[in-house]
């Protein structure tokens, strides 16, 4: 009976020490599985902390002499960042440009996304209004931002494509505020415009015409244009024949210096007012364009100008003395596109501190910047309201050809006769 009690006390030890193992061993076979610490979806290698970011640049269309530096400036911001140390990401984390060219063709820049769209977390320059329209469809049903190299009113619409500066609209605006207090009155000024037949040209006729309606001046002459035009003498004459004293110029660096050059050898000397883009650093050379055709010629700009005392020069110029300045001299768009880049980041560095670096996230953390600067470059920038009006200041500037400078003739204010909705 006692051998009986024996065996049966140890076969049901055995048992639980059993029981007990089995359960030892299947919670060894299947641990608690955790969530990963970051949250992500396309375009990053959580593991090796890479952030492919890709670009749609213009390199050898119409607009190369702006593409090209514009493409540059992303290359330097990507290259302080994997330099580490910059402070624009965490440590650790670095930037992969997966880049494409589209010649600024609207039907190459569609093939350029589709072939990028799986393998990138945004579209850190997307070159021009017209090569970024098409996406827009896409970047909706891929919650993918397209960073537009282009301040058109039209991009400020839609959520996903954040202007880096005030729109157009408002650098025309201005211009026509200066014209009336130049010429010390608005019966003094008739008003021209040259611009492009595309949103950017339209930015520029729709300012201009606001603004001179509001100022009570005339409008004596409209030309347009298109991009890549070679030829500005009936553009040039039809000004001056109506008399236009006071004319702005929304077009490429391609048209503006070709229509001072006309105007010049017609005798014809308004005062030339240009939009952001009208302008290329370029033509601080003699031997691009004679510096004397700019005597009468202001840009109009939200921007600053390359080696302007502001905080966050010195860390850029720094940077483009070591990975920029081999293949390019200075240039304005060489700052605007990394200006636009710091935008992207700050977004991807408050993304990562919030552990959601997905498309929805960078998205929500883009539209939670109310005073976004880019270290000072800037005057600071609101993008929590859509359509986006980031900021509504622009100033005047007029070269200095001698010294590759500017002179500061208007500080940054909002047009005169502008009123919010």
């Amino acid at each position: 009976m006692m051998s009986r009690l024996m065996v049966l006390l140890v076969s049901c030890g055995l048992l639980v020490g059993c029981e007990k193992k089995a359960e030892e061993a299947a919670n060894t076979e299947a641990p608690k599985v955790e969530a990963p610490e970051i949250k992500t979806d396309k375009g990053v290698d959580l593991e090796k902390k890479v952030i492919k970011l890709g670009a749609l640049n213009d390199e050898s269309g119409p607009a190369a002499a702006i593409g090209k530096p514009y493409a540059l400036g992303k290359r330097i911001l990507a290259e302080q960042v994997n330099a580490g140390g910059s402070g624009l990401l965490p440590e650790g984390w670095t930037i992969e440009l997966v880049e494409r060219d589209h010649g600024y063709n609207p039907q190459k820049s569609v093939q350029a996304y589709n072939e990028i769209k799986e393998d990138v977390l945004y579209i850190t320059t997307s070159f021009g209004t017209p090569n970024t329209l098409p996406l827009l469809k896409s970047l909706e049903r891929d919650t993918m931002i397209a960073q537009p190299a282009s301040l058109s009113s039209k991009m400020a619409e839609n959520k996903l494509t954040p202007p880096a500066g005030p729109a157009y609209i408002f650098e025309a605006m201005r211009g026509m505020d200066h014209a009336v207090r130049m010429a010390g009155g608005a019966d003094k000024v008739k008003a021209g415009i040259v611009y492009q037949q595309d949103d950017y040209g339209q930015d520029g006729i729709h300012g201009w015409e606001a603004a001179a309606e509001a100022h009570g001046v005339e409008v004596v002459s409209k030309q347009t244009i298109a991009p890549g035009q070679k030829d500005f003498a009936a553009v040039v004459s039809a000004l001056k024949d109506a008399g236009a004293t006071h004319v702005l110029l929304t077009v490429l660096p391609s048209a503006t210096g070709p229509i001072l050059g006309t105007a010049a050898q017609l005798q014809y000397a308004p005062v030339f007012y240009g939009s952001t883009p009208s302008w290329t650093d370029r033509f601080f050379e003699p031997e691009v364009i004679p510096g004397a055709v700019f005597a009468n010629f202001y840009l109009l700009s939200g921007l600053p100008y390359w080696g302007e005392d502001l905080p966050g020069m010195k860390p850029f110029l720094e940077a483009y003395e070591k990975y920029g300045k081999e293949k390019s001299g200075p240039d304005s768009y060489i700052l605007l596109s990394y200006i636009q880049g710091l935008q992207g980041l700050e977004a991807i560095k408050k993304a990562i501190e919030a552990k959601d670096l997905t498309r929805e996230g960078v998205v929500s953390q883009l539209n939670s910047m109310d005073a976004f600067n880019a270290q000072g470059l800037i005057e600071p920038m609101n993008l929590t309201k859509v359509p986006y009006i980031v900021s509504t200041k622009t100033r005047l500037l007029k070269p200095k050809m001698e010294e590759k400078s500017w002179e500061v003739v208007d500080a940054y204010e909002a047009p005169e006769k502008y009123t919010a909705e």
